[in-house]
């Protein structure tokens, strides 16, 4: 029942706000509740017990077609993410000049969506959810966004689109591998049947390209940093930091556990693929002249280091992945929150226009310090235990390489986007707060003391992870180590 109310509260609460409920009264009621439900269900969950909340409503046999939810300790991590962001997005909307009750039922599909995609247990409604969160968020950009909001709208659809129809190819590859006794579109079914090795590595392939999009591994990339920059600020928030997390979800709920051995002969070329993600978008990132598209760039160069912890193929790896998906989500909505506040009071997002915002903004420079500390990874965030899990389980792959091998090398230049992302980050944050300029004299107000609540949030969580990452760690272990011979 538990995973009822939290998938469905923030549909059931979409709904009513388009039939005519207070738009921001309901959004912010139904994602708070959405939050408890979500805080009550880590509480009670065990560790051990695998899938647990377990709900099945049978709907046909003969295509073994069951509306399945449960979680364990991934999916766990998950839904609490989607649960903190979309009160986060909810709050730092705002009123809405026109269709508000649109905007606010478009942001609750999309947490409800993400939720629902996390929690599902079948394969088709793991896959349906997802496409239930895609389409609202279309509608943000097109309607609400910024800029050339109509170019970036069409080009995220067009590139989205894709990569669905490529997964959805994928997915149903993998049913018919799957063995006729094992053959199921139950999650839980499907981890236990064996896929002939033969038929893994193309399966493997079409997969990665599908979820590749989706999460915009290079070179499929060029639509988020539009699509982020162009979009409404809680738009941008709930995209980046949940709902892009379902691609990274789905390799580890279903490429890697499934599809090893075609894991392992495609371990190559996604190492090159997410250098690509952290070295090349790194640089391109610091190139950039604008805060919301340095922001974008930053969000695709760090799916870089999150597919280095998948691509390790081991438990240590796998779980500061999962960690750092989580931790990103919670670093860049709180950066995406900020930006679109900034962008209500300043003429330009320029960083060579703006400067001396501190001054008017304590709060705003305050908390977007802590976004950037978060962001690179400084000590005591959730992104720093994370990306020392991911990079010594790189380091220790699970591959069984002999002497000093490609991953050792992918590691070691991985390493170097902790600089790059320190160089950007930081320059950016002082080019917009501090120093002087002439527009940050018209700047009257910071933002809302009210905001100190999603804020606060945001960051106690990130630091309670950063400080205790076992919280996360021994809900992790044992869902990674069923899918791993060898224990780390």
């Amino acid at each position: 029942m538990l995973l009822l109310l939290v998938t469905f509260t923030p549909i059931v609460a979409a709904i009513l706000i388009m039939i005519g409920f207070p738009a921001r009264l309901t959004a912010l009621a139904a994602s708070l509740l959405t939050l408890l439900i979500s805080a009550i269900i880590v509480l009670r969950f065990n560790a051990l017990s695998g899938f647990q909340f377990v709900v099945i409503f049978p709907i046909s046999s003969e295509m073994l077609l069951n509306f399945a939810l449960g979680v364990d300790g991934l999916s766990l991590l998950m839904i609490l993410l989607g649960a903190i962001v979309l009160v986060a997005a909810v709050w730092f909307t705002g009123e809405i000049e026109h269709h508000e009750n649109a905007f606010y039922a478009c942001l609750l599909f999309i947490g409800g969506g993400a939720i629902g995609a996390f929690a599902s247990l079948n394969l088709f409604f793991f896959y349906a959810f997802h496409e239930l969160a895609l389409i609202p968020t279309f509608l943000l950009i097109g309607i609400w966004g910024t800029g050339n909001r109509r170019a970036a709208a069409w080009k995220v659809t067009i590139y989205l689109a894709l990569g669905s129809i490529i997964l959805l190819v994928g997915l149903i590859m993998l049913y018919h591998a799957v063995p006729a006794s094992a053959r199921s579109l139950d999650l839980r079914i499907l981890q236990a049947g064996q896929i002939p090795s033969s038929l893994q590595s193309s399966i493997y392939l079409v997969l990665l390209i599908g979820f590749g999009i989706l999460i915009s591994l290079v070179p499929f990339h060029t639509w988020a940093p539009e699509a982020y920059a162009s979009a409404p600020a809680p738009a941008a928030m709930l995209h980046a930091g949940v709902l892009k997390k379902f691609g990274l979800y789905g390799l580890l709920r279903l490429a890697l556990p499934l599809l090893p051995d075609g894991a392992r002969e495609w371990s190559g070329m996604l190492l090159v693929l997410l250098l690509g993600n952290i070295i090349y978008i790194g640089l391109v990132t610091i190139a950039q002249r604008r805060l919301d598209w340095m922001l974008g760039y930053s969000s695709v160069m760090h799916m870089g280091y999150i597919f280095l912890g998948i691509a390790s193929a081991n438990i240590l790896g796998t779980t500061g992945a999962a960690i750092l998906m989580f931790a990103h989500g919670l670093s860049i909505a709180l950066l995406f929150g900020l930006t679109g506040e900034i962008r209500k009071r300043v003429p330009s997002l320029d960083l060579d226009a703006m400067g001396g915002l501190a001054k008017a903004m304590p709060l705003a420079a305050f908390a977007f310090g802590l976004g950037i500390f978060s962001a690179i990874g400084l000590p005591g965030f959730a992104n720093f235990a994370a990306e020392i899990m991911i990079v010594f389980g790189a380091f220790r792959n699970g591959f069984d390489y002999q002497h000093f091998h490609i991953f050792q090398w992918a590691t070691l230049l991985a390493l170097w986007g902790v600089v790059i992302s320190a160089v950007y980050m930081l320059r950016a944050y002082r080019r917009t707060f501090f120093g002087s300029s002439a527009e940050s004299d018209l700047v009257k107000s910071d933002i809302p003391s009210g905001f100190r609540v999603p804020i606060a949030l945001l960051v106690v969580v990130s630091l309670l992870l950063g400080f205790f990452p076992q919280i996360a760690v021994n809900r992790l272990m044992p869902t990674f180590r069923n899918y791993f011979s060898a224990t780390e």
